[in-house]
């Protein structure tokens, strides 16, 4: 090739390393170069082509991959790139007919997996994949693998990739629904990782500290991609874990690391230590990391983070620049990118903020972000439903709601699922829960609609407090009350304090379990804690096991009482 522009697919970048002698891939005690993980990668191509050579020629090329972060997940990735075939990345928090229904659903025609998931898989109908799961400590799968070593990796004539044939099938993160298949095709994948590797500025002398998992679009199109591309060494640890973050990446000597979700808050409620900043890490590039955390991760560990919105499905993305307002998310550099009422079609008016911040139009302004065009999106997997609700009329609809100022910023508001009517006003969470995340004890907050006894809905929050903290509603109160961009109608009226709060492995907030449970908790434990208040004042109360019987007493009265559990 003449230029990296020329590579068109990913099986280009895996050959381009295959006399790499430089460090590839650090887990525990593993450590392998990349001309002997290519060896390995080779090895493994040879045996799903002869897997395929036994199957009808038009078997969908499918590998479904059940690990955890390890060198066999990246090695599958390179199979899939040599002999244009697809990686399903499975989900190991689905449990049994969901579970089930993702390997089925995707056509996996294999499942490559380990021991301690076999457990997930015993008595499930897998289909194609039934009796082909491969457990990759097993010695059987071990010598398998050992009669296929010397094999040399397919070459571009052996296995011509099409670059717009589907490489990956990532699903959602499915916290406001079932999972969808995402499909990225090896030139979305090669086009993402070379962007980001200028972006990054990686280097072959950097080491990439990848904690997130290999089955979400995060890790492979931040992390895994571009370092693959630019010959750096990639350090893995199986699951994230914020107490063994700083030794890891002290261990490994980590430059850079990738993240999503929530796993910012976690790292700094960590205790923290005089020697916090010494430690290599230059750079972390990732979303959904809150403005207060970027600030406090920089400060105590001297590391630049760069955090923007995007997609797992590539239909919109939205940066931060310098001087954005407090909150926002940032700008697009994408043309066409709009906030448009999901009812009518048309563009939302911009938003409006008093001199203390607060929102004044949210009913009005607040509509989903839209894409005029489609994006980098390539469709989800057999779901003409999904692919149908993306996209309406030539436009990509996100799913998320947000607003944007006279200036083009853009604000998140919550997923669309998020939206909540109180007393006659139509707002989303994601606003709210800004603001509640400035108190110091709170590592995350989750705020969601719970019905109302007479109509439409009430504000409700979970919130995950510091270990070692104790809740204290008076506080709590005066803290509300000083929030001068706080609405009345966005004051909480539940508070439900909780150990845990339900996520994914990718670190989001489940939320459609928090509102199904809504004030349930106190029904069947009497230590749950949840407090509410039952006036304008802000002022809330222990909620109890009577309040809850009579609150349901009055929803029946209603006539609203089948909308409770």
């Amino acid at each position: 090739m003449d230029s990296e522009n020329e590579v068109l697919t990913f099986a280009d970048h895996v050959r381009a390393r295959a006399n790499d002698d430089n460090m590839a891939i650090r887990c525990e005690e593993i450590s392998l170069t990349y001309r002997q993980w290519c060896v390995q990668v080779a090895a493994r191509a040879a045996l799903w082509r002869q897997v395929l050579a036994e199957r009808p020629r038009d078997t969908p090329p499918h590998i479904g991959v059940l690990l955890d972060n390890t060198p066999e997940f990246t090695m599958w990735l390179g199979v899939a790139a040599v002999t244009g075939s697809v990686v399903v990345g499975i989900n190991p928090t689905r449990r049994g007919a969901e579970l089930a229904r993702d390997i089925v659903h995707t056509a996996c025609q294999i499942v490559i997996t380990e021991e301690h998931q076999m457990a997930l898989l015993d008595g499930l109908d897998l289909g194609d994949a039934n009796g082909f799961v491969l457990v990759t400590e097993s010695q059987k799968y071990l010598d398998l693998v050992d009669s296929y070593l010397g094999a040399e990796l397919p070459s571009a004539q052996d296995c011509p990739v099409d670059p717009a044939a589907t490489f990956l099938l990532l699903f959602t993160s499915g916290t406001s629904g079932a999972p969808k298949a995402v499909i990225t095709s090896h030139q979305r994948l090669g086009a993402v990782a070379v962007s980001m590797k200028s972006i990054l500025a990686l280097t072959p002398d950097d080491t990439t500290y990848i904690c997130m998992p290999l089955f979400h679009s995060n890790a492979l199109f931040t992390a895994w991609g571009p370092s693959l591309v630019n010959g750096t060494c990639i350090a893995l640890r199986r699951k994230f874990s914020a107490s063994e973050f700083l030794s890891d990446v002290r261990k490994f000597g980590a430059t850079y690391f990738n993240y999503v979700g929530k796993p910012l808050a976690y790292i700094l409620a960590t205790p923290e230590q005089e020697d916090d900043s010494d430690n290599p890490l230059q750079r972390g590039f990732g979303n959904e990391g809150s403005e207060m955390d970027l600030e406090r991760f920089a400060e105590r560990f001297g590391c630049k983070l760069t955090d923007g919105y995007g997609q797992t499905e590539g239909g919109v993305s939205i940066v931060r620049v310098p001087g954005m307002p407090q909150g926002s998310l940032g700008i697009s550099p994408q043309g066409g990118i709009t906030v448009r009422s999901p009812d009518t079609g048309e563009e939302c008016p911009p938003a409006k903020f008093d001199g203390d911040g607060r929102l004044l139009n949210a009913e009005e302004a607040t509509g989903e972000i839209v894409n005029s065009g489609r994006g980098t999106f390539e469709g989800y997997w057999n779901n003409v439903e999904a692919n149908n609700e993306r996209i309406r009329n030539g436009a990509y609809w996100t799913g998320d709601l947000g607003y944007r100022d006279a200036n083009g910023f853009f604000f998140f508001a919550g997923r669309s699922a998020d939206w909540m009517r109180v007393d006659g006003e139509n707002f989303a969470g994601a606003p709210i829960e800004r603001i509640v995340m400035r108190h110091p004890d709170v590592i995350l907050a989750a705020v969601y609609g719970v019905p109302d006894p007479e109509i439409g809905d009430r504000v409700m929050v979970a919130l995950q407090l510091v270990p070692g903290t104790q809740w204290d509603a008076v506080e709590f109160a005066a803290f509300l009350g000083e929030q001068t961009d706080l609405g009345p109608k966005w004051v909480p009226t539940f508070v439900h304090i909780v150990e845990q709060l339900p996520l994914t492995q990718t670190n989001k907030v489940i939320k459609r379990e928090l509102v199904l449970r809504r004030w349930h908790d106190v029904e069947n434990n009497e230590n749950a804690q949840v407090w509410w208040r039952t006036g304008k004042e802000i002022r809330f109360e222990r909620f109890t096991k009577s309040d809850a019987d009579a609150l349901r007493a009055k929803f029946v009265r209603s006539n609203r009482g089948s909308i409770l559990v």
